[in-house]
């Protein structure tokens, strides 16, 4: 069953802190087997909702996403980020 990874950014701090995690971050995920879907600012949010920017990743599994946020290459991602951004990661089984 796949899974997907959201990132919601609720601050960005240090614009070329994301920058720079930004590159490192895409291709780990990637080699980890990631899917982008969606990334950006949201066109339009409702009820409680924050425009803020959100990133959409498909995995295989819940597994192969916790892995991929777990391994090394982005572990190595998330140094360079240093505080750059608050955020709040989670990761959500498919139906």
């Amino acid at each position: 069953m796949s899974a997907y990874l959201i990132s919601s950014y609720r601050e960005i701090t240090d614009e070329a802190k994301v920058a720079a995690y930004s590159k490192l971050a895409r291709r780990a995920l990637l080699d980890a087997g990631a899917r982008f879907l969606a990334a950006g600012q949201p066109e339009q949010v409702f009820e409680a909702g924050e425009k803020t920017m959100v990133v959409l990743m498909e995995f295989d599994s819940v597994e192969a996403a916790v892995a991929a946020y777990e391994g090394e290459a982005y572990q190595a991602a998330l140094e360079v980020l240093d505080g750059g951004a608050v955020r709040d990661m989670r990761v959500l089984p498919g139906l």
